[in-house]
């Protein structure tokens, strides 16, 4: 298989029901922190790290918002939003897209998944709403030596992520 046919399989939707699957909830999972993108009604990009979350039933993630005033105001203009999850040490993950909803609590809904996230959080982290994002599409994450290397193998890529991220 040539580069341009890896770079063009890995673009292929992981998922074309829409569901979270076992390999996206491994990547959740495996993620200290996610990157939700939003863009404001002036077209205005933000990216901000997001420590708290999780997925919640079959097709959505949901996040708290602890210190989030422009993603929230940007949600409120543009519901539309990229959420990245990454696993750090083998490289690979997924990217999400989909329409984010502010869940307050004043909503029915927002007791079930605050239950979620302050088990995460052990309450340390106060938060008055919850972004819900249902899903659209997803594709997958990889690092570029993965691609330019084939035959590199997940052990592989941790011992180098470990010699990078971990030097004494």
């Amino acid at each position: 298989m040539n580069q341009l046919t890896i770079l063009a399989s890995l673009y292929t939707p992981l998922n074309l029901r829409m569901e979270l699957t076992a390999e996206i909830k491994k990547y959740i999972d495996n993620s200290v922190l996610c990157w939700l993108a939003t863009v404001s009604a002036e077209a205005i990009p933000n990216v901000s790290p997001k420590e708290i979350f999780n997925y919640y039933g079959a097709d959505k993630i949901i996040i708290a918002n602890i210190a989030s005033p422009q993603t929230v105001r940007n949600i409120s203009q543009n519901e539309h939003v990229c959420v990245s999850f990454i696993d750090i040490l083998i490289q690979k993950g997924c990217q999400i897209k989909g329409k984010a909803k502010i869940i307050k609590k004043t909503e029915a809904e927002f007791s079930d998944m605050e239950k979620i996230l302050i088990a995460m959080t052990g309450g340390q982290f106060p938060f008055s709403s919850i972004t819900a994002i249902s899903i659209e599409q997803v594709k997958p994450i990889i690092a570029p030596r993965y691609i330019l290397y084939p035959e590199t193998t997940e052990s592989e890529q941790i011992e180098s992520a470990k010699k990078t991220y971990f030097r004494s």
